[in-house]
């Protein structure tokens, strides 16, 4: 969607509040909690079956042999290697720059299809292995080397990042509690390297619903967009803070929206526009604004001159 159409919605129909960013998903505590997390980002879905059993096949499927020691201590040695960015970046930041080299874009799909579906880009057909070995491949097609071109870099807060909207805004449909969700609609680049690539999850939480009712009283969203996944794959706080504020009012502007009525309230940044009386929120999937990261962050990112 042009940003013409957006600046004009978001001038006249929504008021969409950041509050004081919320702080991204704990790390799973349990045994339990925590493999099912990393089944969900590696198939698609929770597993069942024993515990046990369930740990040996994800053990099979990444690196093809059983590790010893505790159930949790299994667990921690899998959820490492998939998620923590340490000396070295995570299978998931390797798998997300792979994909941005390929599609210039990320996806939210599982380890599971997003590997036979680079496969097949590249190769017309899916390859036998376990995944860290077809994930080793990959990067050497696609790069040129197993080792990837992957550094870090700080990313300083107020980083602005273009997102668009995943699920619907529609104030008839949403409640308090509800989880919206987004995505990176253009590459952000920090330093020559990318840090967030477009196709990237966020999730917003609703914070206040109100209907449109009778007598002038305009439906009012509220939405707190929390967290942003970087392309190293880790959750970044973030929030439509006052740089974000700023670059639609800028944008709205240059696109000759009307800004009668637009106000900006409060420290936590609220934007609200000249509402049309009794108007219902409704914003559809695919509309395009902007947050910001809340603090600095040092992130792993491609290094490229290349994205959008």
């Amino acid at each position: 969607m042009r940003f013409r159409k957006v600046c004009s919605m978001f001038l006249s129909a929504v008021m969409l509040a950041s509050s004081m960013s919320m702080a991204a998903a704990a790390t799973p505590a349990t045994v339990q909690d925590k493999l099912a997390m990393i089944e969900k980002d590696t198939y698609g879905v929770e597993q069942t079956g024993a515990i046990t059993e369930r740990i040996n096949k994800l053990e099979r499927d990444y690196n093809g042999a059983h590790r010893s020691g505790s159930m949790m201590a299994r667990v921690d040695a899998i959820y490492h290697d998939l998620y923590t960015n340490g000396s070295s970046p995570s299978t998931l930041a390797e798998l997300n720059a792979i994909e941005w080299n390929i599609d210039h874009e990320v996806s939210m799909n599982p380890v599971e299809k997003r590997v036979a579906d680079m496969e097949m880009s590249i190769n017309g057909k899916t390859s036998e292995g376990t995944y860290d070995q077809r994930i080793k491949s990959l990067a050497k097609l696609s790069f040129g080397s197993e080792t990837l071109p992957v550094e870090q870099v700080n990313v300083p807060a107020n980083t602005l990042i273009k997102v668009a909207l995943v699920d619907p805004v529609n104030a008839k449909n949403l409640k308090a509690g509800d989880i919206v969700r987004f995505k990176v609609a253009q590459d952000v680049i920090v330093s020559d390297h990318l840090v967030f690539a477009k196709g990237a999850p966020g999730e917003g939480k609703v914070q206040k619903v109100e209907q449109a009712k009778n007598f002038g009283r305009n439906a009012e969203v509220k939405i707190d967009f929390y967290k942003t996944k970087a392309i190293e794959g880790t959750d970044v706080e973030t929030l439509l803070g006052a740089e974000a504020e700023k670059e639609m009012k800028n944008l709205a502007m240059a696109a000759g929206a009307s800004l009668a009525g637009m106000v900006i309230l409060g420290p936590i940044g609220i934007i609200g526009g000249a509402f049309v009386k009794g108007k219902n929120v409704d914003l559809p999937e695919g509309t395009e604004f902007y947050i910001q990261t809340k603090t600095d962050n040092m992130l792993y990112g491609v290094v490229t001159t290349q994205a959008e």
